[in-house]
């Protein structure tokens, strides 16, 4: 205790160092465990920096316009698509009145029945242009618009399917629009189009099928769409060979009983009647070289008179597009 007393500033300056060291230690402890922690965090993002470098599109000056081109080509695309469209985009359809609507509806449906009556396409007896339900009733007015807007392509397609030749309407069905139950038509955020559905029934040739579907691609101021298309043939079974019509074959030439080319018939020469001069013989090589057999017949005559003429059903679900007005591009 003595040496304490007598060294008080060698005692404090000990003193004070230890507590120094110590609190170093703590110090330097904690620093290590932060500085640690902080390289781990920068290895993990560096690590993660170099990924991004390597994708194909790191935010670099050239991926930026690249990306800006991009953006540029697809909007002008958006805007020739809208472009393409515009003809097929309807003005705006004002409503008449119900008696107004339906004036015009007889007026189509008499001049599809006179078409039909022309061609000799049989239809269904109380076809009504699809509205049969307006055939006694007014249709709603608030509605009237939309549908005269759906009968004039609806006449355009019947007077197409007349004049393709088909024999039969069997079915022709139009499925009723909302606003003629008195609803309201929301379309979706990304429409761009509103379709309203038919469906046509009909039989008729090859020929008229083919002939009808490329009238529905091109119906003058309407976008139609087929949704679905079902063709049977009106023959269940494959052909059998007493289906084949064989025309008579002509009379050959050569046959013995029919007279040479001269008109004289040479059945019994070289023979002589008593008191006549026997004919000198004919040896085989002053006789004609025989002709050239006859070429075979094509026989895919016979095939066409066994395929080909049958009919054919045709069920065909449509969607008329009424274009939405076009959106503006971001």
């Amino acid at each position: 205790m003595t040496w304490i007393k007598d060294n008080k500033f060698l005692v404090a300056l000990i003193g004070g160092t230890l507590i120094g060291m110590v609190a170093l230690y703590f110090v330097g402890s904690k620093a290590a465990s932060t500085y640690q922690t902080a390289k781990e965090e920068f290895d993990a993002a560096a690590a993660d920096a170099s990924s991004f470098e390597r994708l194909a599109l790191y935010p670099r000056q050239e991926n930026r316009d690249g990306k800006t081109k991009a953006l540029d080509d697809y909007r002008e695309s958006v805007k020739a698509l809208q472009a393409a469209f515009e003809p097929f985009r309807s003005a705006e359809i004002a409503n008449v009145s119900p008696q107004e609507f339906t004036d015009r509806l007889k007026s189509v449906n008499a001049e599809v029945i006179e078409a039909f009556t022309s061609s000799e396409t049989k239809f269904p007896e109380a076809f009504f242009s699809g509205f049969e339900e307006y055939r006694t009733s007014l249709a709603n007015k608030d509605a009237t618009g939309l549908m005269g807007y759906q009968l004039g392509t609806i006449k355009s397609l019947m007077l197409a399917l007349s004049k393709s030749g088909a024999s039969e309407l069997r079915n022709f069905h139009r499925v009723p629009l909302p606003e003629e139950q008195g609803r309201k038509f929301t379309p979706q955020p990304n429409d761009v189009a509103r379709p309203m559905p038919l469906e046509i029934t009909f039989t008729g040739s090859e020929k008229s099928v083919r002939e009808f579907l490329s009238t529905i691609t091109k119906t003058e101021g309407n976008f139609v769409v087929i949704r679905t298309l079902r063709v049977i043939n009106t023959k269940k079974e494959p052909p059998r060979a007493g289906d084949a019509k064989f025309e008579a074959p002509p009379r050959s030439s050569d046959s013995f009983d029919s007279p040479d080319s001269t008109g004289s018939d040479d059945f019994g020469a070289g023979f002589a009647l008593p008191g006549e001069q026997a004919p000198a013989e004919t040896t085989e090589a002053d006789a004609p070289p025989p002709p050239p057999p006859a070429p075979p017949k094509d026989s895919s005559r016979i095939l066409s008179q066994v395929l080909g003429n049958e009919e054919v059903h045709v069920f065909l679900r449509l969607d008329v597009l009424q274009f939405l007005p076009a959106k503006p591009l971001p």
